[in-house]
């Protein structure tokens, strides 16, 4: 005779699938790379030059033609700086190089990128002529493009003018492959998708194209500013009018009208690569972005 004892005990009920438990992996942690330990004293050799430099604008000038030279000086002085703004029209060179890049800049970001995007997606009898006959110009040596050049902004009127040091700057070669390659790997489903919801060509280009192209447009926008920025050999050939001197060629004719002075030629050194160094380090991310771009996810 079976007692209640004997009964085996009912089989709890399986808990329903909204109060299951759940097992969540946890994700590794990304180990660092000792690869970062070795780039640590790379980057602070590369840096030591610019540390040179901006120290020994602040160092007297009796102290500097000392021997040996001494790398941290024993005092600080703002002499070099003085002597550099009130001996020189530093400021109006600084405005000059300002709007000689940052007319380079907008003409490079809206004619390269108009023509990058002309030679990826358009079609039109030429296309890869044209684009090979505009690399193969980089071949030609700049020097010999230079009396060339001349006699033509001669014969237009604009040399001893800001101008002359504009022009050459309005676009370029390199940017125009950078922006093709570039629209090259976006995929042409976008375009597709928006020239059925009724967009027009540009207004795709303008809408949806543009936005996504700012990492190649900031990298163009960097190497531009270094190009037209430190250009020195063209102004120093086309522009002999002290008011339209940029920053390169003004500090080239002050510096070589007088002697030596160590303190105030780093001074303008330091002015003059301090806009490069804030610039760069605003766009690095999309610089970055432009070298290891691979595609659109998602």
């Amino acid at each position: 005779m079976t007692t209640f004892l004997d009964r085996p005990a009912p089989e709890a009920p399986e808990a329903p699938a909204t109060t299951r438990t759940i097992t969540v992996a946890k994700r590794p942690r990304r180990r660092r790379s000792w690869v970062h330990l070795l780039l640590v004293p790379v980057a602070l050799l590369f840096s030591v030059p610019f540390l040179q430099m901006f120290l020994t604008s602040l160092t007297p000038e009796s102290e500097i033609n000392r021997f040996p030279p001494s790398f941290i000086p024993s005092e600080l002085t703002l002499d070099g700086y003085v002597k550099l703004f009130e001996q020189s029209d530093i400021l109006r060179w600084l405005g000059n190089s300002v709007i000689v890049s940052a007319v380079g800049i907008v003409a490079h970001i809206v004619l390269c990128s108009l023509a990058g995007y002309g030679f990826a997606r358009l079609r039109f009898a030429g296309r890869n002529v044209s684009f090979l006959m505009i690399i193969a110009t980089i071949m030609i040596p700049t020097q010999l493009l230079m009396v060339p050049t001349y006699v033509m902004f001669a014969t237009v009127g604009i040399i001893d003018t800001l101008m002359a040091a504009i022009v050459p700057w309005l676009a370029s070669v390199f940017g125009i492959f950078l922006m093709r390659q570039f629209f090259l790997s976006l995929p042409a489903e976008l375009e597709e998708a928006a020239m059925l919801d009724g967009c027009s060509r540009f207004g795709t280009f303008w809408r949806i194209i543009f936005p996504l192209a700012r990492p190649a447009l900031a990298t163009l926008a960097i190497f531009t500013l270094l190009g037209s920025w430190n250009d020195l050999v063209w102004p120093l050939i086309a522009i002999n009018d002290p008011n339209a001197f940029t920053v390169q060629l003004g500090i080239t004719n002050f510096q070589g009208a007088r002697r030596t002075d160590w303190s105030l030629l780093m001074a303008s050194n330091v002015i003059a690569t301090l806009p490069l160094i804030v610039f760069f380090v605003f766009a690095q991310r999309q610089f970055i972005a432009t070298m290891t771009f691979s595609g659109v996810k998602g």
